[in-house]
């Protein structure tokens, strides 16, 4: 491997570790070619890189990446497992891969910028999957709005029954269904716009003709 094959390596493992949310190191010796491929396939699944190293240039990429608490892992034959995913489901593929195959066993590792050890990952191993932790969320979440979905179908239910309770009685007679509504208060001053016409009546009597004359008053006239 040449300067320029070197350096490419050290800048992919420094990317790997400043992109991941968590690295775990394993010891690979033992392990076979095939091995590796079946374990590389179901870490897949939790977005995990697994990586064999060499360990001079990935103590380089750690000074790189702000990550030496990760050189004191690099002892013997190293290899390491990005984690970009769900840390606790790629901890427990390595955890039952190292007892199907009896070996990998864990060196230690980082998560977020902090140093793990062996027991550590064990116990992240041994945690729900992401997937399990979030059906238990939206079941908790889901709990109380059932409830009040429930408490309203429940209010307008008993609603309806005492609405169609109210139509059926009045329908039988036992409660009146009640005579025409009072006029509004514009209704009942209307009386009162007819008032002008009782006022007009002295004019209407001045407007009358006057009596016909008797035959006494024509003599008069005359």
């Amino acid at each position: 491997m040449n300067r320029a094959e070197k350096a490419a390596v050290i800048e992919e493992i420094t990317a790997d570790i400043n992109e991941g949310s968590a690295v775990f190191a394993v010891d690979y010796r033992g392990i076979t070619v095939t091995q590796v491929a079946d374990l590389r396939s179901k870490l897949r699944e939790s977005d995990t890189t697994f990586r064999v190293v060499k360990n001079t240039l990935t103590e380089r990429a750690a000074d790189q990446a702000g990550a030496e608490t990760l050189k004191a892992l690099l002892q013997g034959p190293t290899a390491l497992a990005f984690v970009k995913g769900d840390a606790a489901a790629a901890a427990k593929t390595i955890s039952d891969a190292a007892k199907e195959f009896e070996l990998l066993p864990f060196k230690g590792g980082l998560m977020d910028g902090n140093e793990l050890s062996v027991d550590d990952i064990q116990a992240i191993s041994k945690l729900p999957s992401r997937e399990v932790l979030y059906g238990q969320l939206v079941g908790i979440v889901a709990s109380p709005i059932t409830g009040l979905a429930r408490s309203l179908n429940g209010l307008l239910g008993g609603l309806a029954i005492a609405l169609a309770g109210v139509q059926e009685k009045k329908e039988s007679g036992e409660i009146p269904s009640g005579d025409a509504p009072a006029p509004a208060p514009e209704a009942a001053a209307a009386p009162a716009e007819e008032a002008p016409a009782e006022e007009a009546a002295p004019e209407a009597e001045a407007e009358a003709p006057a009596e016909e004359p008797t035959p006494e008053t024509e003599n008069n006239e005359e």
